[in-house]
């Protein structure tokens, strides 16, 4: 159902025309057969020369500057009350004393000369415009009226204040001086550029420029069958295209398009659900980890739709990179790479960028992979996310040179869109402690922290129990070189191994380790210490839960013993009442057996250890023979039987589990004894020579 559902999600996204049948590219051979035009169409003009002839047009578009009408209005008024303040200021000098009898007369030759200065118009140029040439013709536009002028024969802010010099000595005012800095400070421009004016009128004449250039009648030949795509072969193409997708999709039906994406999604991810069940089964059997799965496939094809729809961004912004990042680090590398890929090859359903799309998205998640992303190694990280930045790029080069032929014809824009991909894939760093509380997983990151000796349940096993943790320690050591010599998650186990003892903080004189005089086992009856023994399971599965421990790590707690039986007090019991009937499973673990590699390891691990610590003085023969009898134990009790480990890297966490017990043990080697002619055991700490 949830398969259905995805979907149903994603065709409410897919496009109702048909895509163009044939995919050609500038400058490579065409490799379909010979192509005759299906109908009349038009051939489009080049971006290139479109751009022409636009700048053509907008040469010959005059800018259209406005007078404002109400400056002179505002300006005159500023300049009387200027007037008046200067004339109260010099009352009582002998500087100005024809101003002081005629006021009236300096006053209003002011207001004229600024009328007419305004009515004239003092221009304040565009600063695209300070460049232009003298015989530049601008449109000015005063009241309802349009008159033209030269840059040549405007007036500028500069130039109109410097003309008063000239001016007023010329005048009948004999104290003109008085004048002149008050007229200076009324003087602001009174003509301003009219942008969205001018604008709208070159989208005007533009929009007259026919964008195509010829016509092919129907019948015609638009390429020959191998021929070269030249620049002119490739407009045809493209203006073909452009009509068929207009024609021909036109009337097909909506229906038989929505079908034909509808089967392509359906066959993609039913493909996907085959691997799942195959090789990937518990996410499949698990609700929420098949949620996480899936939600990344909606998520992804809403973005791509989102975008191409929104017409501004490239969908190559979008940082695919996150998803095998992601998915790796709570699962694996082949499933993270199947996610992405599945993931890609629906978004290039949904975009308009063709192959080399598809082509750059699924290079990204192999590099990804390649680089083994680590997200608890920052520096890794950033190594990781700069490898991302150069595969884009190096392979838009790629791409664009066997297209194009010259580095020339790059679109450097791209590498804008690459570098925002790539910085919004820094995003998959705090993405993933968010996804672990929303789904239940458990990272690398969360992993390290467990590993704190202070986290409550480390803190309390070593004060309780402090034997017990120094058997985990051993047992994660032991388990982390086994896990290491076959690939396995080595952290994972480790966490594990620290961990899955710590039921024995309830009762832990109860178990041998902690022991350090009497046996409390001797008071009571064999049932009574077979249920204090199997009950550590039960209750650090309890404890685990109580603190919030992952799911994964509570899998190792219950799955350490699997279903063996607590031998030692079984046997006893059998001994000492060999007529009494019983029930075998009081003696036995409830499981399950062990299902990863990293649950095999510590269960082994973790009999092994407890079996050599009993040995006394072992030689290294005497370790090894202990090592292969507890695993052939195990596999003899089919504790092994769901395991995913395989033979061969059982042989190897064998070879493993003797050499750490080697170092462990400090083991001995045997010499021979040229006296007796018998073998003296001599410890390998001390250096001594055979006698």
């Amino acid at each position: 159902m949830l398969f259905l559902a995805v979907v149903v999600f994603i065709s409410l996204l897919f496009p109702n025309n048909a895509k163009f049948k044939y995919t050609f590219e500038l400058g490579q051979k065409w490799r379909y057969e010979e192509l005759i035009a299906p109908f009349d169409f038009p051939i489009k003009k080049t971006q290139t020369e479109l751009a022409a002839e636009y700048a053509e047009v907008e040469k010959k578009i005059n800018p259209f500057y406005r007078i404002d009408l109400n400056v002179l209005e505002r300006q005159i008024i500023a300049f009387e009350a200027a007037f008046n303040k200067q004339l109260e200021q010099v009352k009582g000098e002998e500087l100005y004393k024809d101003v002081m009898n005629r006021p009236d007369v300096y006053l209003q030759f002011g207001k004229e000369y600024l009328n007419g200065v305004f009515k004239e118009g003092i221009v304040e140029l565009a600063p695209q415009h300070l460049e232009e040439e003298k015989n530049f013709v601008i449109d000015i536009i005063e009241g309802h009226s349009v008159y033209s002028k030269t840059l040549e024969n405007i007036v500028g802010l500069e130039e109109a204040k410097a003309s008063l010099s000239d001016v007023l000595p010329e005048s009948s005012l004999s104290e003109s001086d008085f004048l002149l800095y008050l007229l200076q400070e009324a003087m602001v421009p009174n003509v301003f550029f009219e942008e969205s004016l001018t604008a709208k009128n070159l989208q005007n004449h533009i929009s007259e420029i026919s964008t195509y250039r010829d016509l092919v009648r129907q019948g015609d030949r638009i390429v020959l069958e191998n021929a070269p795509i030249d620049s002119t072969t490739y407009q045809k193409l493209i203006s073909f295209q452009e009509q068929y997708e207009k024609e021909i999709s036109g009337n097909k039906s909506e229906l038989g398009v929505y079908i034909g994406y509808l089967l392509l999604t359906s066959l993609i991810l039913g493909l996907f659900l085959i691997y799942l069940l195959a090789f990937a089964p518990t996410v499949f059997e698990r609700f929420n980890e098949l949620i996480f799965i899936l939600i990344w496939i909606v998520i992804y094809s809403y973005l791509v739709h989102f975008i191409e729809t929104a017409g501004v961004l490239s969908a190559y912004i979008i940082p695919f990179a996150i998803i095998p990042i992601i998915t790796r680090t709570f699962y694996n590398d082949q499933l993270a790479l199947f996610v992405h890929v599945v993931i890609v090859l629906i978004a290039s359903f949904l975009s308009s960028l063709g192959y080399e799309f598809t082509f750059l998205q699924i290079l990204i998640g192999i590099m990804v992979l390649l680089c083994n992303v680590n997200t608890r190694d920052w520096t890794k990280f950033f190594y990781s996310i700069l490898y991302v930045f150069l595969t884009y790029s190096l392979g838009y080069i790629g791409l664009s040179l066997i297209k194009e032929g010259s580095i020339q014809a790059l679109d450097w824009k791209m590498f804008s869109w690459f570098f925002l991909n790539v910085f919004f894939t820094l995003l998959a760093f705090p993405l993933i402690p968010l996804l672990e509380r929303l789904f239940g997983f458990v990272s690398s990151i969360s992993l390290v922290e467990l590993l704190d000796m202070n986290r409550p349940l480390l803190k309390e096993l070593n004060d309780k129990a402090p034997g017990t943790l120094q058997h985990s320690l051993q047992v994660a050591n032991l388990s982390e070189a086994a896990a290491q010599k076959i690939g396995a998650n080595l952290l994972l186990v480790r966490v594990a191994a620290l961990y899955h003892d710590i039921g024995k903080t309830k009762q832990p004189e109860f178990f041998i380790e902690n022991q350090s005089g009497e046996n409390p086992h001797d008071e009571i009856s064999e049932l009574d210490s077979a249920k204090i023994i199997i009950d550590h399971v039960t209750e650090g599965i309890e404890m685990a839960k109580r603190k919030g421990l992952p799911n994964i790590i509570i899998d190792f707690i219950r799955t350490h013993h699997g279903t063996t039986r607590v031998e030692y007090f079984y046997r006893n019991f059998v001994k000492n009442n060999p007529d009494r009937e019983f029930d075998e499973s009081l003696f036995r673990y409830e499981g399950p057996k062990p299902r990863t590699r990293e649950e095999t390891i510590l269960m082994l691990a973790d009999s092994i250890e407890a079996a050599c610590k009993s040995l006394q003085n072992p030689t290294e023969k005497e370790l090894g023979e202990v090592v292969e009898k507890i695993v052939a134990g195990k596999i003899a009790q089919g504790q092994l039987i769901d395991s995913e480990l395989s033979f061969k890297e059982l042989d190897q966490c064998i070879e493993v589990f003797k050499q750490v017990m080697r170092s462990a043990h400090h083991t001995r080697i045997a010499y021979p004894d040229k006296k007796e002619g018998k073998t003296a055991v001599t410890d390998n700490s001390q250096e001594e020579t055979p006698s």
